[in-house]
């Protein structure tokens, strides 16, 4: 009773804390101990998803697939500990105490056993989207962007060029004051490139969704973003991050109803204009699907004033982000070249869900066989067919924008990225 009191305790941990891998091998080991190698399993698959390719959940993993597919415990935990053995029965795997072993012949002797990960070598650049909770000082540069040239050069030429030649831009009647607004459909790298600019600049990176500001209480709203923007500028250098701006910044003409957010949006228009508050320091960028959704007030000089189009990524991009999320899981004669040509129209969130659903594949298979195998191409090919693209409504409420809503040329580079589409 005492030991299953113990599992219960873990798993009302765990249920608190289920992103701790930890606590969560703890839950898996007991269970194993108990014999519950389904429920085990699974706790297996979920750290899985946290932390692929973990030697210690994968060899866990081994065991309860031994079982399940009629093996007994004892040859369950005998093939998990026994170090593997060559083709002659020789240990492959020898400790550290055997300073004289030959590792180059031990390579040679298991070489063609794995098949090389990436078939044709592994990129340089790799793209993944990291939302810090708190002020930090990323270590990431554009260079660490895959391919998005036009989005780099863009940023260089209307943030980052004029604050390294602070006095090239004064003598060009030009600087770096306010904010700039990306935009784009979702799942596009938006976040990680406001992230890439504040290891640019060196700054602080302080990333805010709307949840962090909107509280049910009133004044409690407009106190947070005050809140917010003090922090930004303690910590200056710094780049203010704000998330779906459309949401935080909706059109006051469109929220009569909403006293709340329409208070809210001006807290934020007070904060950011520079009569009001010294922003020395803060570099504010905001991201945001519907950039037409935003309150015109907050477009106008000194606030969002510019704009850049961050759109589906291009063939280097693609590649990268392929690799990116494949690289911690067992894979075995991976062609991201080959990949990343068939996946054109795709958002980078759509192809996470492409290694993701590839990573289940080959774990589905390997549940059935008792044997771990590594994902190949035939897994991300079933992935990718199973996969559509999720901007297409974003697209087409795109086009009516350009068509109907463009008259002040605010989305000429996006009406130029469309008719690009079109050409494809």
């Amino acid at each position: 009773m005492a030991d299953d009191q113990v599992l219960t305790d873990m798993l009302t941990m765990l249920d608190r804390s289920p992103e701790v891998l930890a606590l969560r091998v703890c839950v898996i080991e007991l269970l194993i101990e108990r014999e519950r190698y389904a429920d085990a399993l699974a706790h297996c698959g979920t750290a899985l998803g946290h932390e692929p390719g973990n030697a210690q959940v994968l060899a866990l993993m081994m065991r309860c697939t031994t079982v399940l597919s009629g093996g007994s415990p004892a040859q369950a935990a005998t093939s998990v500990a026994a170090p593997a053995t060559s083709a002659s029965g020789s240990a492959a795997a020898p400790s550290a105490a055997q300073p004289d072993f030959d590792w180059a012949a031990a390579e040679d002797e298991v070489g063609d056993i794995i098949e090389p990960a990436f078939v044709h070598g592994v990129p340089t650049e790799f793209v993944t989207d990291d939302d810090a909770a708190t002020v930090a000082r990323p270590t990431l540069r554009l260079a660490d962007v895959g391919g998005m040239v036009e989005v780099k050069q863009q940023l260089d030429l209307t943030l980052l060029g004029p604050l390294r030649n602070p006095e090239l831009a004064k003598a060009f009647g030009t600087s770096a004051r306010g904010g700039l607004l990306l935009y784009g459909p979702p799942g596009c790298g938006k976040t990680f490139l406001a992230s890439a600019v504040a290891g640019e600049l060196g700054a602080n990176f302080y990333p805010i969704e709307i949840t962090d500001i909107l509280d049910i209480y009133t004044g409690a709203s407009e106190r947070n973003v005050h809140s917010i923007f003090e922090m930004a500028r303690r910590n200056a250098p710094c780049v203010l991050f704000l998330d779906e701006v459309d949401a935080l910044g909706h059109k006051r003409s469109q929220m009569q109803a909403s006293t709340t957010m329409r208070t809210v949006v001006n807290q934020l228009l007070t904060e950011m204009d520079s009569a009001t508050h010294s922003n020395e320091g803060v570099f504010v960028l905001g991201a945001t699907n519907h950039p037409w959704d935003v309150d015109v007030a907050l477009r106008r000089p000194g606030r969002f004033d510019r704009m850049i189009f961050v759109g589906l990524p291009d063939l280097a991009a693609r590649t990268s982000i392929l690799h990116y999320h494949l690289r911690d899981r067992p894979v075995a004669g991976i062609d991201l070249n080959a990949l990343a040509a068939h996946t054109d129209g795709l958002s980078g969130a759509d192809l996470a869900h492409v290694c993701t659903s590839a990573t289940q594949l080959a774990m589905a298979d390997s549940m059935r066989s008792g044997e771990v195998r590594p994902i190949g191409m035939a897994d991300v090919r079933a992935a990718l067919a199973q996969t559509r693209p999720s901007t297409g409504a974003w697209f087409e409420s795109a086009r009516n924008v350009v068509e109907f809503a463009n008259g002040d040329g605010s989305y000429d580079e996006l009406a130029t990225y469309l008719r690009r589409m079109k050409r494809r």
